[in-house]
């Protein structure tokens, strides 16, 4: 006797956190009110980091975050399953970010370099803190394509095919703008 599988994918099938996802997806695409509060649940800190890494300050981070929410609450039913939801999530996110860097609000991006830092570390980890903080805040200054490859590739630790489907690019691209951004750092740094 064959097993039927209705509205699952091949990768959900190998995956049960994917076929978790697509369910809950279904069932907010339908207008299921807790189910879109589980996805928001298991994706926020997500959301959160990537802001955080792409802008550099906490609060505008939180602000970005929640602007993610709202946009998802609103554009999930044009989510059509092409690319894995968080790959979805991502590419929102990001489009969040070049938003708000366009707006170009003030920010006080180096309140929370400076809060890295507290007294009572030990004085190698501030160094680290502050090296970190000096590496992020330079790769924020890169060209658009090349900040995006690196943040993903590095600080969100994706394979350069992740990324590329991230990016909407080919992976030898994405390879490439990494390797642009390393000589640039080279040279800020």
């Amino acid at each position: 006797m064959q097993a039927r599988l209705v509205g699952l994918t091949a990768a959900s099938i190998s995956d049960p956190m994917a076929a978790l996802t697509e369910a809950l997806v279904r069932r907010a695409q339908n207008g299921d009110a807790e189910a879109f509060a589980e996805l928001i649940e298991d994706q926020y800190e997500r959301i959160y980091r990537t802001a955080w890494r792409w802008c550099g300050n906490g609060h505008d981070a939180e602000d970005i975050a929640q602007d993610v929410c709202v946009r998802l609450g609103a554009a999930l039913k044009s989510f059509d399953g092409r690319s894995a939801f968080s790959s979805w999530v991502y590419r929102i996110t990001l489009n969040m970010v070049r938003d708000w860097q366009r707006a170009g609000r003030r920010r006080g991006a180096h309140v929370d370099a400076y809060a890295e830092i507290v007294p009572t570390e030990e004085p190698p980890a501030q160094e680290d803190a502050a090296t970190s903080s000096q590496l992020w805040s330079a790769v924020r200054t890169l060209p658009e394509k090349q900040r995006d490859a690196v943040l993903l590739v590095y600080a969100e630790e994706l394979s350069h095919a992740k990324a590329a489907e991230i990016m909407g690019i080919k992976e030898a691209t994405v390879s490439f703008h990494v390797h642009e951004a390393r000589k640039t750092l080279r040279g800020l740094l």
